[in-house]
């Protein structure tokens, strides 16, 4: 499902127009990344949780020519799916 296609599914499933379903949307993403910028974690229950994790530098190694090459260490967002999520996945 694309962003575009969320926005259809919202205006169905509402009394908005597209137009305003796209407001809502990137509200919402613009929020959670707001948040997680700022180093906040975003928590959605039954849906799952955003947050910022660090990576240590490390070496890599690029497959081209082989060479070893700094990784450098950065922050990284990421998403642990709720519990709700990861059973209707499963089933």
């Amino acid at each position: 499902m694309t962003k575009a296609d969320l926005i259809l599914e919202i205006a169905k499933q509402t009394s908005l127009t597209k137009k305003e379903s796209e407001t809502v949307i990137k509200t919402v993403f613009e929020s959670i990344n707001n948040a997680l910028s700022s180093g906040d974690k975003v928590e959605l229950r039954g849906f799952g949780s955003f947050r910022v994790r660090d990576r240590k530098s490390r070496q890599g190694r690029n497959p081209k020519t082989g060479d070893t090459v700094n990784v450098p260490a950065k922050r990284v967002p990421f998403f642990k799916a709720g519990k709700e999520l990861r059973s209707l996945v499963d089933n």
